[in-house]
């Protein structure tokens, strides 16, 4: 048997090697600290930290196209902010891969519209896998009145009447066609979304599932048939999806009238997506030391009716 090597410790490196470990992270950290130091002595603002986009993931190739073009406008509303994308599953790149490149610090931000096991279990989960980044995870997009601008313009787009009468409101009703998820939290942010969005059009707009669940348990068909029984027979589908996929496809084909579009790169997400940023960085300020909360005041986003 080999002997073993006495001046080896129980990491299996050598005293020379750890001490050579040691001084590669001291010097980092002093080259990062002196980044921080103008020439006259000042301490520069602390860089911003990078805002890490969280998608769900699809099979859809669409799926990804929709959430790439989403972040180009996210890129010209805030230039120079650093970017990155990372997937929960069934797209590259995947969250912990994302984070295991990036340095310094960075905001997570859902990309996805309600509370439920992603929000609060996958995505603090994948940061708390990444000591190495000083990181805070945003809430999810919804519920928020700019969600509904993007809902209101997709239904539009599909031929929602803007214009519309006292005799179409008393006919009209609208289904928002949500995922579903076991987290009634999840049902609860659907559900203020669609009382929001029933403000806004005048008719009665009830939530409904892909896949319903027993904090979720009502279906885009039985939505519809509600709406029936209530004299609502024009009615169209809301699609509440940040993309196309399965689930969307599967709630548009439900529609008896008109079905919208996914929520996709309107220009109400990207300022949301920008919103929620602003929104951590502003609560990761508020609870600093005031010598070190150098980051600017979020910038509130435009036509936001009510905080969320």
């Amino acid at each position: 048997m080999t002997p073993s090597n006495p001046l080896r410790d129980e990491s299996g490196s050598t005293p020379l090697e750890s001490t050579a470990h040691l001084m590669d992270r001291i010097n980092s950290q002093l080259v990062r600290q002196l980044t921080l130091v103008s020439l006259d002595g000042r301490r520069r603002p602390a860089p911003a930290p990078d805002l890490v986009v969280v998608a769900h993931g699809s099979r859809d190739p669409r799926a990804l196209a929709t959430v790439t073009a989403l972040l180009d406008i996210v890129r010209e509303l805030r230039p120079g902010l650093g970017m990155r994308l990372g997937h929960i599953e069934l797209n590259e790149p995947l969250l912990g891969d994302t984070l295991a490149e990036a340095t310094g610090s960075a905001v997570l931000v859902p990309l996805l519209l309600s509370r439920g096991y992603h929000v609060k279990h996958d995505i603090p989960e994948a940061a708390a896998h990444a000591p190495h980044l000083d990181t805070r995870v945003a809430a999810p997009l919804g519920p928020h009145p700019l969600l509904v601008d993007a809902l209101h313009d997709r239904l539009v787009e599909a031929g929602w009447p803007t214009g519309a009468g006292q005799a179409a409101r008393r006919t009209g009703g609208v289904v928002l066609a949500a995922a579903g998820s076991r987290d009634p939290d999840s049902a609860t942010d659907t559900r203020r979304t669609a009382d929001l969005l029933a403000q806004r059009l005048g008719v009665p707009v009830i939530p409904a599932y892909a896949t319903p669940t027993p904090a979720a348990p009502l279906s885009v068909s039985a939505a519809v048939r509600a709406l029936a029984a209530r004299g609502r027979h024009r009615t169209a589908v809301a699609s509440y999806f940040t993309a196309p996929g399965r689930f969307a496809t599967q709630c548009a084909d439900a529609a008896p009238w008109i079905a919208a579009a996914p929520l996709g790169a309107h220009q109400a997400m990207a300022h949301l997506l920008l919103h929620r940023y602003d929104q951590a960085r502003a609560t990761a300020s508020a609870t600093a030391p005031a010598a070190t909360a150098t980051s600017p005041a979020p910038q509130a986003p435009p036509r936001q009716l009510a905080s969320a």
